[in-house]
């Protein structure tokens, strides 16, 4: 947002601020929301290039809306599901790793 709509905002009695303000969120909390949100977005890149949810789901031994849930940043999904469905669809563990290291 610009400065000049942010001031117009504040003198309207608007409050602004992030989402994590907002929602109180301690570093740790957004961190992890913003790692989880990486590999649902980089699953769902790399899922599309090679099988459909429902075969993803297969491998998994789980359910396609289960899948789509990971892909879209269901809170509901682990970080542990998001990681097997990224090996399943060929991901490294060094892969994993960069991109979690690249949140923050």
């Amino acid at each position: 947002m610009d400065e000049a709509k942010r001031k117009r905002l504040e003198e309207k009695g608007w409050k602004v601020g992030t989402v994590s303000e907002f929602l109180e969120l301690t570093t740790e909390e957004a961190t992890l929301i913003e790692i989880k949100l990486a590999l649902s977005r980089n699953l769902k890149e790399r899922r599309q290039k090679l099988m459909t949810q429902t075969e993803l789901a297969e491998k998994l031994h789980s359910s396609q809306p289960r899948i789509a849930k990971a892909e879209n940043g269901d809170a509901s999904v682990s970080i542990e599901l998001l990681i097997r469905a990224m090996l399943a669809t060929g991901a490294t563990p060094q892969e994993i790793g960069k991109l979690i290291a690249q949140v923050g």
